[in-house]
């Protein structure tokens, strides 16, 4: 199980887009994820008419490092460390380190 999954609303921790939250979009197994709207850069791309793909520059999100980036804690309005634990059930799930809600419902 990871810290950071698909669809988490994560916040960046480092870099230049410090301070920005987006939702996750993929995450990649060489530690790295696409956090939409953040770490965007322009790609020059040639037309290819039998894709339909209108040929000029675009602006795409790059991937991430993981260890920039934590996941947002509404409650405390914050980024927040997340840590695993183990329920009566026996469903392994995140909480949150500071509150010790859990992430993952």
């Amino acid at each position: 199980m990871r810290r950071i999954k698909k669809g988490d609303d994560v916040m960046v921790i480092a870099g230049k887009d410090k301070g920005k939250r987006g939702n996750v979009v993929r995450v990649y197994p060489n530690d790295r994820v696409i956090v939409e709207n953040v770490n965007m850069a322009k790609r020059h791309v040639k037309p290819n008419p039998q894709r339909g793909i209108a040929g000029g520059i675009i602006e795409k999100e790059m991937p991430i490092q993981i260890s920039n980036v934590a996941v947002y804690n509404p409650a405390i309005k914050k980024a927040d460390r997340v840590g695993f634990r183990v329920l009566e059930d026996g469903r392994k799930v995140r909480y949150f380190k500071s509150n010790n809600e859990v992430v993952d419902i």
